[in-house]
């Protein structure tokens, strides 16, 4: 594939790793995966000029990664593959989902953030931080002090913590700093359980958004819907009536939905946005795995939602 001659208007930035995933009691599967490179992807089927920059492995399991992101049009520049083992998660239950990570010295945590392309920050606009990538050292400060050395750039940045087992204390602080420095953070109810450690989301919520009360909030709450808080300002949109098929990667979509409306229609409203957003969620749920949907399906199912103010 020829690769651009410019440089990308979007990054994602932090892991793709192999998913394996028991299938029965002496069957696996193998998929690849990452909550970033997952949004990275979503950004370049909706025609967003991206990159996916992190690390992985030189192996059969990153050989499979690298030919996805290739397939995916995502600019192959900012990968990189060191002579290390690859990031591996075991999915050892599917309902619920129990798993663990394999990942000691691997690919990820060798990401080198010099090597990325020269002039990139003067060509980016968004760079989405998310996953396990910021839980896993010492990958985790380099990548916080690439979101700061951006945000002084300029750059526009999102996060989504992405709850995960391995958030545990340590990550408190990394959770605040990130907090922070984003223009637009992502969580979902079951995020806020897992990074507070209590069951008072209301509270987890406030909690999150007095660390930096100027960003812009989507808050995903599954069937009920999603809602964006700016502010003293907030709206709450359903999600249209679909078979769901699957919910794998459907947060993915929903964050990248939001980005892409508020790069690509900066007329509309938070309220719009927030609508484009839930189409694009329930566009990530209408086929099996995370298969990012299009500007065209995500446009009929916008057509299906109404956003009012809370």
């Amino acid at each position: 594939m020829t690769q651009p001659t410019t440089l990308p208007r979007f990054v994602a930035a932090g892991e793709a790793l192999t998913d394996i995933i028991r299938t029965g009691p002496d069957t696996w599967v193998t998929k690849v995966g990452g909550a970033t490179w997952n949004v990275g992807r979503v950004m370049a089927k909706l025609g967003v000029p991206s990159g996916f920059a992190g690390a992985i492995s030189k192996d059969v399991f990153g050989q499979a990664l690298h030919e996805a992101t290739e397939a995916a049009g995502l600019d192959m520049r900012f990968l990189q593959q060191p002579a290390k083992s690859p990031l591996l998660a075991i999915v050892h239950e599917t309902q619920p989902p129990k798993y663990f990570f394999i990942g000691d010295d691997s690919a990820d945590l060798h990401f080198d953030p010099s090597l990325l392309p020269a002039g990139w920050m003067d060509a980016v606009e968004w760079v989405h931080f998310c996953g396990v990538s910021l839980a896993r050292q010492p990958l985790a400060d380099k990548l916080v002090a690439l979101a700061a050395e951006l945000k002084s750039h300029g750059v526009k940045i999102s996060y989504d913590p992405n709850f995960r087992l391995m958030m545990d204390e340590q990550y408190d602080p990394i959770l605040e700093k990130m907090t922070k420095l984003a223009d637009i953070v992502k969580v979902s109810d079951e995020d806020l359980v897992g990074l507070f450690r209590h069951d008072d989301i209301d509270a987890s919520f406030d909690k999150l958004r007095s660390w930096n009360p100027e960003s812009a909030y989507l808050y995903t709450r599954g069937e009920q819907g999603a809602s964006i808080h700016i502010g003293t300002q907030s709206w709450h949109c359903k999600p249209p009536k679909i078979e769901v098929i699957d919910s794998v990667g459907a947060g993915d979509a929903s964050i990248g939905g939001l980005l892409y409306s508020v790069m690509y229609h900066a007329d509309r409203s938070w309220e719009e946005h927030l609508r484009f957003s839930v189409a694009a969620g329930a566009g990530g749920c209408l086929s099996a795995g995370a298969n990012p949907p299009s500007v065209e399906l995500i446009d009929s199912l916008y057509a299906q939602t109404v956003a009012t103010s809370l």
